[in-house]
């Protein structure tokens, strides 16, 4: 049998088929994928060869899109936003006008997108909360001020938000300290201020994380129990929190 012929295709070199859209092997387009709570905060590169179709020849040609062309561009940019996680109208809206698409194109496929559901921003608001709470123990303060930058409004957000109650919070700032708290080194005070501080920044009313951290420490040994027992928690409501960062809380 005669030995491959110099050259055939094999998948690599000059006949390799070029990667899909979106899958640009980088570290950091899989960082992106794999945030944990199901919405990545980062978005795969553009490929080099956008815009497709149509839209490309046009501007090869440097000439004007027609309407329909414009709004096949429209189309296939909200199509890969929402091929990485679920977007809110406005991050569309967005993503439409960096990419020179008119104000009346973009409201036609958006509005369009919101018949058939692709679009929620009710959903959206939901699914954010839940992932974002259980994933990052994020609290109500903190959701809704993500909400906000999302474009999402504000009665939508505040109905999404009402289904995160007093009690699941306060349990999940709990959780929140009694996992810190097993690797904690320091003094009781360098610790509580610590702990306090980590969950006002994501979120927590003073006084809930001041009990949160309170009753931990209660639990935790007698030393610690004992600087429980003199902790007035209406009197460091108003505490100024420990200026450490806490990376689990972007």
């Amino acid at each position: 049998m005669a030995g491959r012929r110099r050259g055939a295709r094999s998948g690599r070199g000059w006949d390799a088929a070029p990667p899909r859209p979106g899958t640009a092997s980088t570290g950091r387009s899989r960082r992106a994928r794999a945030a944990g709570d199901g919405f990545p905060t980062e978005d795969p590169t553009e490929p080099t060869d956008w815009p497709p179709g149509a839209a490309r020849r046009a501007a090869a040609a440097d000439e004007p899109l027609s309407p329909r062309d414009e709004a096949e561009q429209a189309r296939e940019i909200c199509l890969r936003q929402l091929a990485v996680r679920p977007r809110t109208r406005a991050e569309l809206a967005a993503a439409l006008a960096r990419r020179g698409i008119s104000e009346e194109t973009a409201e036609r496929v958006l509005d369009r997108y919101d018949e058939v559901g692709m679009v929620d921003d009710a959903a959206f608001a939901r699914a954010w909360v839940s992932s974002r709470h259980q994933g990052r123990g994020l609290a109500r303060r903190a959701l809704a001020n993500e909400l906000r930058q999302r474009g999402v409004d504000g009665e939508i957000a505040s109905e999404a938000l009402g289904e995160l109650d007093e009690s699941t919070e306060a349990a999940t700032a709990r959780a929140l300290v009694d996992r810190k708290l097993r690797t904690a080194r320091g003094e009781p005070d360098a610790i509580f201020r610590r702990l306090v501080g980590m969950l006002a920044r994501k979120g927590y009313p003073p006084g809930m994380a001041i009990r949160a951290v309170k009753d931990a420490l209660a639990a935790q040994s007698a030393a610690a129990a004992e600087f429980a027992d003199q902790v007035d928690a209406d009197a460091l409501i108003g505490m100024e929190v420990d200026g450490e960062t806490d990376r689990s809380a972007e």
